[in-house]
């Protein structure tokens, strides 16, 4: 079935004085402070959307029938499963590793994730000629794995979850003096990746409803400064998997927890929430939900069959929570973000059985 699109007009990145100028009023509002945190503000993500200007995919926006049909309201999905790297975090990459200097680039940085974090620094590193260490769990999706490694960086497989990898990664940086690059808390990734809400808005200037994958946070996050400045009538909405809680649970609390971390879901699986993303998300997220795996193998297969779209399972988890709770957005239009697209052979034969 061919994808409808909402809109194909292109706008360039210097947006004008209008847009400057309710940037301005809206950054405190949404970017509060707090000790130690320094939140991206909206003229950092204009900054971002100059520097990334002819680097990045400006992803389509577009509705599909059988989609609207099964979610009994109307979807306009956000295609961010075609970009670079096959998801949205190539953005912030790409915006991080351009702002450093020659010594920061020949020190280098070493990160740790679960494939597409990993996937998003391997390709920036090598567009900015930047060392690039990933740690990645044993076991990983073999076509990150498989992805990071054809794109230069050295890649080490250490423990069993994120969190494991996460600690070696911060003993590898210390070790070595490289910088060490988390998926959350680094205010230049959630500017580069609040691009891709820009572009949305752009694109679907109806919207009502923003629904966004969270792992880390950093879409989420980057969705609330945007809409909160531009488009303050959109809520954002986000959805975690019931298997790998801890964001959801952080955001609920109001402090920073740690939670079991089983979802097959990999850019869902973080066992602890991050701070500066949880400061963003707590101010101006309107709502988060949990879905099961299940629920989220149902909406690969939803986007596989509906949308001839490859979703991997954190990029359905945003339609998995609008299938699983159609009261929450009956009669509304909703935006949903296929983050990204990189799922095994096994995972898409597992969501066509779902």
């Amino acid at each position: 079935m061919p994808m409808h699109p909402v809109t194909n007009r292109y706008w360039t990145y210097g947006c004008g004085e209008r847009i400057v100028d309710r940037m301005n009023g809206a950054a405190a509002a949404a970017a509060p402070g707090a000790p130690g945190l320094h939140p991206p503000t909206l003229r950092d993500v204009l900054a971002a959307q100059v520097r990334l200007d002819g680097l990045v995919v400006r992803t389509p926006a577009g509705r599909y029938p059988e989609l609207d049909a099964a979610a009994g309201t109307a979807v306009v999905v956000k295609h961010e499963n075609l970009q670079h790297t096959g998801a949205f975090k190539v953005r912030g990459a790409l915006n991080l590793l351009l702002g450093f200097d020659a010594p920061a680039r020949a020190r280098g940085i070493v990160a740790y994730s679960t494939g597409n974090h990993a996937q998003a620094l391997a390709y920036a590193a090598r567009h900015t000629g930047t060392g690039c260490t990933i740690v990645m769990p044993e076991r990983p999706n073999p076509v990150k794995e498989r992805a990071v490694r054809a794109l230069g960086a050295r890649v080490v497989l250490h423990g069993a979850t994120f969190d494991d990898a996460r600690a070696h990664a911060q003993d590898l940086a210390a070790r070595s003096g490289a910088r060490l690059v988390g998926a959350a808390n680094e205010p230049a990734l959630v500017a580069g990746v609040a691009t891709a809400t820009f572009e949305l808005l752009q694109q679907a200037p109806d919207l009502d409803v923003l629904v966004v994958p969270v792992g880390g946070g950093s879409g989420a996050a980057a969705a609330c400064l945007v809409t909160r400045a531009l488009a303050p009538h959109v809520q954002v909405v986000g959805v975690q998997s019931a298997a790998s809680p801890a964001a959801h649970d952080s955001w609920a609390a109001g402090e920073l927890v740690t939670r079991p971390n089983a979802t097959r879901a990999e850019g869902l699986a973080v066992g602890t929430g991050f701070a500066l993303t949880q400061q963003v998300m707590r101010a101006a997220l309107a709502d988060f939900l949990l879905v099961s795996d299940d629920a989220i193998a149902a909406a690969q297969r939803a986007y596989l069959t509906g949308a001839r779209t490859v979703a991997e399972g954190a990029g359905a988890a945003a339609l998995a929570a609008v299938l699983t709770h159609p009261d929450r957005f009956a009669g509304r239009t909703v935006g949903v973000v296929c983050s990204g697209g990189n799922a095994a052979e096994a995972e898409l034969v597992r969501a066509l059985r779902a």
